[in-house]
């Protein structure tokens, strides 16, 4: 497994060792030994959900509030998605910036999300299952999110308003500059 850091340090792309022959292909898509060898820390991974979305389907961009924050590991077992991750920590160098990655069954790649950031994407392909492990559980009065076509945060969704997707929920939440952050983690 290589481990790259993104334009926000803390946000980390994953990238898997592929062998291909002509039976297909194996890779070990989660080792928790080397995981945290290369983090540094111990992350204990508690639930993991999948999704199942189809073309134009936005979710997020969403977070729990401390003490029920959530890092999150993200990939693509199918399709392609645009992953979003933003940083929601006053005081971060990085406060209100935003990591823009393709996830894809192709390439198979990962991005850890730190707690301390809202996350979000939209699927590019036909459809996508997409899956990630958490390490804390779902507390819904800790829920929390910002809509995701937040003029300062100037995100790219890759595909027009018209094509999207979004439940009710996703349309409604607050902008950036009224959403409930973090204090720096």
């Amino acid at each position: 497994m290589k481990f790259s850091k993104t334009n926000i340090p803390d946000v980390i792309l994953c990238e898997p060792t592929i062998f291909n022959d002509e039976r297909g292909y194996f890779f070990e898509s989660f080792n928790q030994e080397v995981f945290e060898n290369h983090m540094g820390k111990t992350i204990h991974f508690c639930q993991d959900n999948e999704a199942k979305s189809t073309k134009g389907v936005l979710r997020g961009l969403h977070y729990q509030l401390p003490p029920f924050a959530q890092s999150k590991l993200v990939r693509v077992i199918s399709g392609k998605v645009l992953d979003i991750a933003v940083d929601i920590r006053k005081g971060s160098a990085t406060f209100g910036q935003h990591v823009a990655i393709e996830l894809s069954e192709e390439n198979k790649h990962q991005l850890f999300i730190p707690a301390g950031f809202a996350h979000g994407y939209v699927v590019l392909s036909d459809e996508a299952v997409f899956s990630y492990k958490v390490d804390n559980y779902y507390h819904k009065a800790s829920e929390r999110g910002i809509i995701f076509n937040d003029a300062e945060l100037q995100i790219d969704w890759k595909l027009a308003l018209s094509e999207l997707l979004i439940s009710e929920k996703d349309e409604i939440q607050p902008t950036f500059n009224k959403a409930d952050l973090f204090e720096k983690i």
